[in-house]
C-alpha cells in the first residue's frame, strides 16, 4: 500500500466542454469526486493523500473563472470540513500565500487547519497556490537565512526548509484524464513516485478508478535507481 498518494486533477474543463457546458460546470461537477477519493483513500489505509487543485500557473485563467473557483472552493471547505474532521483526517493547505486569495477563504482554511490538527488519521493536504518551483526557491532562501554552510547543505538539510517537512515523500502520483505532465506540482516529494494516468476526467473519477490505480503501483517493481535481486542473489535484468 503506499503511503502517500497524490492526484493532479485533470480534465474538469474538457468534462464540461464534452458536455456543451461552461468551464465552471466542470469544476462544480468534481466536487462528487473529491470526497469520494478522499472516502475511498481514507478506507484503503492511505496515510498521506495530496489533492492539487489550484496552481501558481492557474492565476493566468480568466478572471471570471478564477473568481468562481475561489467561490467554489470556499463552499466546500466549509460544507466538508465537518465530515472531514468526524473522519479524523487532518487537513494543510500548500502554498496559500497569493494575496490574490480572498481574505475569508484564507480564514477558512486557517479555520479547517485548527479544527482538525489533533486529528491522527489520514492527512489530507490540499495544495493551492502551489508551485513546486516556488516552494524549492523559498526553501533555498529559508537555508540561506539560517547561515547553513555550503559545504554543510544536505538533500536532508535542504528539505527540513520545505513547507510541511514531515510530508513522506510521494509514493503513487495519479493524473486523470490521460495527461502525462508533472505540472509543477510537489517537484520535490515526487522524485521517485510511481506515475498513473487514468484516461478518466477527474469529474467522472470514483472510489473503484482510485483502488484500479492503487493495484496499479502494487504491480511496480520500485528500484529508486538500483536494481532487485533475484532469487539467487544475482541482480535481475
Amino acid at each position: 500500500m503506499p503511503r502517500h498518494v497524490a492526484c493532479v486533477m485533470d480534465g474538469n474543463g474538457r468534462w464540461a466542454a464534452q458536455r456543451s457546458l461552461p468551464r465552471t460546470s466542470g469544476h462544480r461537477a468534481a466536487e462528487t469526486t473529491v470526497i469520494d477519493v478522499i472516502e475511498a483513500a481514507r478506507a484503503a489505509g492511505v496515510e498521506w493523500l495530496s489533492l492539487y487543485a489550484f496552481s501558481t500557473e492557474n492565476w493566468s485563467r480568466p478572471s471570471a473563472e478564477v473568481d468562481f473557483l475561489m467561490r467554489l472552493v470556499r463552499r466546500v471547505v466549509r460544507k466538508h470540513s465537518v465530515l472531514l474532521h468526524t473522519r479524523g483526517i487532518r487537513c494543510r493547505f500548500l502554498g496559500v500565500t497569493d494575496p490574490r486569495i480572498p481574505p475569508a477563504l484564507a480564514r477558512d482554511f486557517a479555520d479547517l487547519m485548527t479544527l482538525t490538527s489533533g486529528n491522527r488519521g489520514m492527512t489530507l493536504t490540499v495544495a493551492f497556490d502551489h508551485g513546486g518551483r516556488r516552494d524549492i526557491v523559498e526553501a533555498a532562501r529559508s537555508l540561506i537565512r539560517s547561515g547553513v554552510p555550503a559545504d554543510a547543505v544536505t538533500e536532508q538539510s535542504f528539505a527540513a526548509h520545505l513547507p510541511y517537512p514531515d510530508t513522506p515523500d510521494v509514493d503513487l502520483v495519479i493524473r486523470t484524464s490521460g495527461e502525462q505532465r508533472i505540472s509543477n506540482f510537489m517537484l520535490w516529494q515526487v522524485a521517485y513516485a510511481e506515475w498513473v494516468f487514468p484516461p478518466v476526467l477527474w469529474p467522472d473519477f470514483r472510489g473503484p478508478h482510485f483502488l484500479e490505480c492503487l493495484h496499479a503501483y502494487q504491480q511496480r517493481d520500485r528500484r529508486f535507481g538500483g536494481v532487485l535481486p533475484t532469487q539467487n542473489g544475482e541482480p535481475r535484468s
